[in-house]
């Protein structure tokens, strides 16, 4: 996985989002409990936050940099990054594409030997990139369903990010029904239904 692979994903779901009607902001986002509105948040508050555990010179490897993270209602995402709601949509997706921006510009420069903590694994700034990625693609999805769009990403972003990060998933399937069925999201012909789910950050050797 590259920088490149996560402005490409980024990019992309910022174009496909950007065609959603202003009316179905509020409405739920798939599966999730939260609104179209607070997913965007809470998926630019996961590029900020990878983002911003490859910054420090020493990065922590036991824990996260220390964010106030909090909900603005009872079941919404706890985010450190909220979007100023005056701003609109534009504004939100403005703030979307600003976060994904910090974590390629960090995945750009962190050297490849550089560790950082993540709940499911210690990770390298390749590894940050394709959670960056994970992130983007299904969360996207996500929001696909609420606000009645399409979306299919490129299926050799999807097949990398199931290498480096699900390296148990099939290889032999279709690579973005297979991330979807990775993260709970999918049936997958002749696999059972995935109702928890997480990914392997750590290094390949």
């Amino acid at each position: 996985m590259a920088a490149d692979d996560l402005d490409r994903a980024v990019q992309l779901s910022v174009a496909a989002l950007r065609q959603a009607p202003a009316a179905a902001w509020d409405g739920k986002a798939g599966s999730l409990e939260w609104d179209c509105w607070e997913t965007v948040e809470h998926l630019s508050d996961d590029l900020f936050a990878y983002a911003a555990q490859l910054g420090p010179r020493k990065p922590p490897l036991e824990g996260e940099v220390p964010f106030v993270w909090e909900s603005r209602r009872p079941g919404g995402p706890a985010n450190a990054v909220h979007a100023d709601r005056t701003a609109g949509s534009a504004g939100l997706l403005q703030v979307l594409e600003a976060c994904g921006a910090l974590l390629i510009a960090m995945v750009r420069t962190t050297p490849s030997q550089t560790r950082a903590y993540h709940g499911f694994g210690v990770s390298d700034p390749e590894g940050f990139a394709a959670m960056g990625i994970v992130e983007t693609l299904v969360h996207t999805h996500d929001l696909a369903e609420g606000l009645g769009l399409d979306w299919t990403p490129p299926s050799d972003i999807c097949a990398r990010v199931l290498t480096r990060l699900f390296p148990e998933a099939p290889a032999d399937t279709d690579p973005w029904s297979t991330l979807l069925w990775a993260t709970g999201r999918a049936e997958l012909p002749g696999r059972p239904r995935v109702t928890t789910w997480r990914w392997y950050g750590e290094p390949r050797p």
